[in-house]
């Protein structure tokens, strides 16, 4: 299994894998299945222009996906990670997260924040494995208001 970084001329692959993950858990991420299924290329180009998409690939299968984005200056934002449920527990998880964290320290930034969304608990344990604190800020989740989040954070 390998991590590969997308480009824009990647954006049907992250079409693909992010429609799967909007599919499998949708209680997880802060757009919907529906939202995301109405996006033409452009939208799905203009989501690489900026950030990080990483997918991991297993042969020639792609079993994974990871983002990042600035949302504010010097402190990146881990989003939308998933593994595809065949392969959990297989370390893709671990191997995606490492891919945020060594793309925030080529970069030179000192830490990366995630929110995590309450009753997703395997995420939350790979996180706080990973060296990810709470931060004890909460806000509610953007396609479940009556969903909470936990901001995560993590020094580089």
């Amino acid at each position: 299994m390998k991590t590969v970084r997308l480009t824009c001329d990647d954006w049907q692959t992250l079409r693909d894998v992010r429609l799967a993950a909007l599919a499998d858990a949708p209680y997880a991420y802060g757009s919907t299945l529906e939202r995301e299924q109405s996006m033409d290329e452009s939208e799905w180009r203009r989501r690489l222009e900026s950030g990080l998409s990483a997918v991991a690939v297993d042969g020639a299968e792609t079993v994974g996906l990871i983002g990042a984005y600035l949302p504010e200056p010097d402190r990146p934002m881990l989003i939308g990670l998933w593994v595809d449920p065949a392969q959990r527990g297989r370390g893709v998880g671990d191997a995606l997260v490492t891919e945020v964290l060594r793309w925030a320290a080529e970069n030179g930034w000192s830490e990366v924040v995630l929110r995590v969304a309450d009753g997703n608990d395997a995420a939350r344990k790979l996180f706080l494995r990973l060296g990810f604190t709470a931060t004890g800020v909460r806000e509610p989740l953007e396609s479940n208001p009556g969903v909470g989040t936990e901001t995560l954070s993590r020094a580089i």
